[in-house]
């Protein structure tokens, strides 16, 4: 017979030996979620500090002038916008893939969590890719820390405010999807290795869906506040 004091005061590790929070979460998916909003506040100090700086200026560069560039472009051709919203399709359609090996997951389908994460990790390197590209075409044209070549709106000489917020937000961001390229990688071999069919579970593709997803949530705003605004 189990006594009334050990029913009411469970033992600890019953608590967090088995890897779950007090709140009837898996502890570490609770980890990835404090981990996530912490760098949420990163993104959005980043980000305030950003809008802050740019409705306080007067004039700032118009981002269809600047981001008019595409690879292999013809000269005198300009299309406004075009690359970078063909590199957020790519991001979005690689959150699609890391959902459905998350759910192939749940289901326990090896070769289908393998599959879609191989997709997610490709949608990935294009992605930075992209932005690699797209870095080395505005260093080409003389924008870098400290420089901006591109006039405000109104056409009078900018200062470097753009330049430096632009190539330190889109660099964060990217290094947060090279991470998770790096992550899922590790994830896909441990896939092709068994590993989560050993531990009768695939929790570590779902807590590696959260960081891609939020890395592509964040990139909804920098997309909005650069290239939009």
């Amino acid at each position: 017979m189990v006594s009334t004091a050990s029913t009411l005061n469970p033992p600890k590790e019953k608590l967090w030996g088995g890897g779950h929070s007090p709140f009837n979460i898996e502890y570490g998916k609770l980890m990835m979620w404090f981990f996530l909003l912490s760098d949420a506040f990163t993104f959005g100090a980043f980000l305030i500090s950003y809008g802050t700086t740019r409705f306080a200026s007067r004039n700032w560069p118009n981002p269809n002038v600047v981001f008019s560039a595409y690879p292999f472009m013809p000269e005198g051709k300009h299309a406004p916008l075009v690359f970078v919203s063909i590199m957020t399709f790519i991001l979005i359609i690689s959150s699609v893939t890391m959902v459905l090996a998350v759910q192939a997951g749940k289901q326990m389908q090896k070769k289908t969590v393998a599959y879609f994460l191989l997709l997610t990790i490709i949608g990935g390197a294009m992605f930075l890719g992209c932005q690699a590209w797209e870095w080395h075409h505005l260093f080409h044209e003389g924008a870098w820390w400290g420089r901006n070549p591109f006039p405000n709106a109104d056409g009078t000489m900018a200062g470097t405010d753009f330049t430096n917020f632009f190539f330190t937000i889109t660099g964060f961001h990217g290094f947060h999807v090279f991470t998770g390229v790096v992550i899922n990688i590790v994830m896909l071999i441990m896939t092709l290795s068994g590993t989560f069919e050993k531990r009768g579970h695939y929790l570590m593709i779902e807590k590696t869906g959260l960081y891609w997803h939020f890395v592509d949530l964040v990139w909804v705003f920098v997309f909005t506040c650069f290239y939009l605004i």
